[in-house]
């Protein structure tokens, strides 16, 4: 085989090499996702500015409306890696297994299970979009109307194309085509970007921003779809393309493994967003005055997206070397697979932790590209400091987690996953606030970083102990076969 085949990737190539390889496309792919989001509060922002909504007093209405929509928006995503990362690790530790049926009916599996999924989900969010939007936006009625147009948008008509993109780019990271995988990823990006500005302020009216930024993400998103429809289609000799639906999808225990070992990554994604939530209407509820509730909305929602650099450079990473951690670790490899882990490690904290430090000495000027208002400004510079802090931490733990998912250990990975986003931080934003209450809502913010913190001590106990029992290298053959290991 050349030494750009799957199997020379996966065995043969330099660790480092074939981290960068699988791992740089994904982390470009997240962090032009983050790029796109940015750009949305960027443009939003913008608009926020404009003579209407300043002479209205709805500057802030806006940017917090489209703001707090984030966690609905992305619970799409967690959906897509409940299957997506789960049939990532069966696709990758079955191909280490040379099983190539149980590849391909995992990926199946995944494709319709995902797209039912989606398809309930934009339903429920249709059906729940007013209680949802009243709980985000604290009661506040301005708020509310735009982040309800920004939901019904991009979450009810636009969910499922969203939701697709992200499974089959877990999909083809698994076949070993990162590079592939990411464009489509950065193509939606990329588009958004573009689109946002020509809907915002030439096709629609500026009152309209909330509305014009919605169907940007959406129409961008279509567009990326029908790129990974096509790729796949091009190469449907090397990849198989699930097109009618097969009851082989359901054996081998196929179902079970994919959202065993998805589940962690998808209660992850869905526990930070609720996180997120309960944030969201704790900073909409300490404050009594309308003004102080929609500048420091408006601040917690620039300061999360500033600080999703960090975490999506962790992310990226994860879920790039995520099937080469797999293949190795079914395969035998447990020296290489180490080296993999650790390499990656290395790279994503040394990262998490320079953009700890330039959040850290640049908040305000970072919050400012986004804000205009000086309360909300002053709001944004404090919270990004705090959320900053847990980034290294957050990075560390991020590894392990997609470690666990890859070697298909689902419980350790979902222990840790649910004790970084809703077994910690959320009490902890109930009973900081009691202890420390400055009148800023820093103490609602303070236990994000606490819980990164706390999650990663036990990541890297775990993680140890792991390594300590499994770490050297192991084949048994059985009928030229190696074979399964308890899944947990």
């Amino acid at each position: 085989m050349g030494k750009t085949s799957k199997r020379y990737i996966f065995e043969d190539m330099p660790v480092l090499k074939a981290v960068l390889k699988l791992a740089i496309p994904s982390v470009i792919g997240q962090l032009i996702l983050v790029i796109y989001n940015l750009a949305d509060t960027f443009f939003i922002g913008l608009a926020s500015n404009s003579e209407y909504f300043v002479s209205s007093g709805l500057t802030n209405a806006l940017v917090s409306g489209v703001g707090i929509c984030t966690p609905v928006f992305m619970i799409i995503s967690a959906i897509s890696n409940l299957f997506g990362i789960g049939a990532g690790s069966v696709m990758s530790r079955s191909s280490g297994k040379k099983n190539y049926a149980r590849h391909d009916n995992a990926a199946g599996f995944a494709i319709y299970g995902c797209l039912f999924s989606l398809i309930i989900y934009s339903l429920l969010s249709l059906a729940l979009v007013n209680p949802i939007t009243s709980f985000l936006a604290s009661g506040d009625e301005a708020i509310m109307g735009y982040a309800r147009t920004y939901i019904i948008v991009t979450v009810v008509i636009c969910g499922i194309p969203t939701g697709l993109n992200t499974l089959f780019s877990h999909l083809l990271r698994a076949e070993g085509k990162s590079f592939n995988a990411s464009i489509g990823i950065a193509l939606g990006g990329i588009l958004n970007v573009a689109l946002d500005p020509l809907f915002m302020f030439v096709i629609c009216d500026i009152k309209d921003a909330a509305l014009a930024a919605a169907l940007a993400t959406g129409v961008s998103n279509i567009i990326a779809l029908l790129y990974y429809v096509i790729y796949y289609i091009k190469q449907k000799k090397e990849i198989y393309i699930p097109i009618k639906f097969s009851k082989d999808y359901f054996k081998e225990g196929i179902p079970g493994e994919v959202l065993r070992i998805g589940l962690p990554a998808c209660l992850m994604t869905l526990c930070e967003n609720i996180s997120y939530m309960v944030l969201d209407f704790l900073i909409g509820s300490f404050a009594a005055e309308e003004a102080t509730r929609r500048a420091a909305l408006a601040g917690v929602s620039a300061a999360k997206k500033v600080n999703m650099f960090a975490h999506s450079i962790a992310r990226g990473m994860t879920q790039g070397v995520l099937p080469l951690i797999g293949y190795n670790k079914s395969s035998g490899k447990r020296q290489r697979m180490k080296k993999i882990v650790f390499t990656s490690m290395g790279i994503t904290t040394g990262v998490a932790v320079i953009c700890m430090l330039v959040n850290i000495f640049l908040a305000q000027p970072l919050s400012s590209i986004f804000l205009h208002e000086q309360s909300a400004l002053e709001f944004s510079g404090l919270y990004l400091i705090i959320f900053s802090i847990g980034a290294p931490f957050s990075a560390v733990a991020y590894s392990v987690i997609s470690f666990f998912q890859a070697v298909g250990k689902a419980w350790r990975s979902l222990i840790l996953a649910l004790l970084r986003k809703g077994i910690l931080d959320i009490p902890l934003m109930f009973i900081i606030p009691v202890i420390y209450n400055n009148g800023k809502g820093t103490g609602i913010v303070m236990a994000t970083p606490i819980a990164d913190i706390v999650c990663c001590i036990v990541a890297v106990i775990l993680f140890a102990y792991y390594l300590k029992k499994h770490g050297k290298d192991k084949v048994h053959v059985t009928k030229g076969e190696i074979q399964n290991e308890p899944a947990n």
